[in-house]
């Protein structure tokens, strides 16, 4: 969980954004709902109905619509492809790292401790590769930089993945996974409010897709056997 979820993941995700932009970062990493699906399959012999699969479609041609206004300004270029591929490659892992917590519950390892110790093992991990990389480590003592480093450490990191790795363990990867499609839904809606992104018609049809496609891989009747 350590190397996969809290190590190679961000690695691989910062590392793409340097060459795609968050919107095609988002529309690649999306793609873990689906690693979700097989890896649950491969891993652990859970099969889905076809409200899930049909859900998980809705989701990511929800994110697609979203993010459509913004990939056609993108150039193709060798650039955008590597950038695309490590974003690709950083879900990948993340969802090898949601396979391991859900080992891990399976052998009735409690969802705090794992946690505690697989960022421990994953800061680490990232600290070596960053010292091997000649990294500078500057802090910043400003209280705007201060308060968002305890929010992203308390809010965005313990309680957070505390919060979805419980649901993953309770409902399976193959549907938990659809938090990967609801994370820049909920970046658009922050920034409706705060930034005063304006409502347009890709917006209001990819919020319509997103919502459909999760009531559809929530609800009772998708079943895993």
């Amino acid at each position: 969980m350590g190397l996969l979820m809290f190590c190679l993941n961000y690695i691989l995700a910062y590392r793409a954004q340097i060459y795609i932009t968050s919107a095609l970062s988002a529309i690649a990493f999306s793609a873990m709902l689906w690693m979700n699906i097989i890896n649950s399959r491969l891993f652990f012999g859970a099969r889905v109905g076809g409200r899930i699969y049909f859900g998980a479609m809705l989701g990511i041609a929800g994110i697609v619509v979203l993010f459509g206004p913004q990939v056609q300004k993108v150039s193709l270029s060798d650039g955008v492809f590597f950038g695309s591929m490590l974003a690709v490659l950083g879900a990948l892992m993340a969802s090898f790292g949601n396979m391991a917590s859900q080992a891990a519950q399976k052998a009735k390892l409690p969802v705090v401790q794992s946690n505690a110790w697989s960022m421990l093992y994953g800061g680490l991990m990232t600290l070596t590769v960053a010292i091997l990389q000649g990294r500078q480590f500057t802090f910043d003592p400003s209280a705007g930089y201060i308060v968002s480093l305890a929010y992203l450490t308390i809010f965005g990191s313990v309680i957070a993945f505390g919060a979805y790795l419980t649901l993953l363990g309770r409902i399976g990867a193959h549907r938990a996974g659809y938090a990967s499609v609801m994370f820049p839904v909920v970046a658009l809606i922050l920034s409706m409010f705060f930034e005063g992104l304006a409502l347009d018609l890709p917006i209001v049809s990819g919020f319509v897709l997103v919502l459909t496609g999760n009531m559809l891989v929530m609800t009772q009747g998708s079943k895993t056997y």
